[in-house]
């Protein structure tokens, strides 16, 4: 049990630097990317596998936080949804949508790091 909630905060970490890194990298002409995408994906599975376990253990789980985090992790997801199927399709992707991606990832990651 130790290692699958290890490997899963591996995956969940994993999907936040996907989307923090991609968007560093394209911070001069923003834009949202298929893999921001998954990675939200990722990062809304994980972290609902990662509850789930706590809840099935001993581990105390923190209900507001854990739903501040759903919260603005659905968010990311259909901003980045939104964002990566205008990138399909060759249509511009407005600065406020990708850095609203990126900006809540990062917001998502200090809820989780510093509550």
């Amino acid at each position: 049990m130790d290692f699958l909630h290890s490997f899963l905060v591996f995956l969940h970490i994993l999907g936040a630097a996907i989307i923090v890194g991609i968007w560093f990298a394209r911070i001069k002409n923003p834009t949202v990317l298929p893999g921001q995408f998954h990675a939200a994906l990722l990062q809304l599975v994980t972290g609902l596998a990662l509850v789930a376990l706590n809840e099935m253990g001993d581990g105390d789980v923190n209900h507001l936080k854990v739903g501040i985090k759903l919260l603005v992790t659905l968010v990311i997801a259909v901003l980045a949804f939104i964002g990566q199927r205008r990138y399909k399709k060759d249509e511009p992707v407005s600065s406020g949508l990708a850095n609203g991606v990126g900006i809540l990832a990062i917001i998502n990651i200090a809820v989780a790091t510093m509550w």
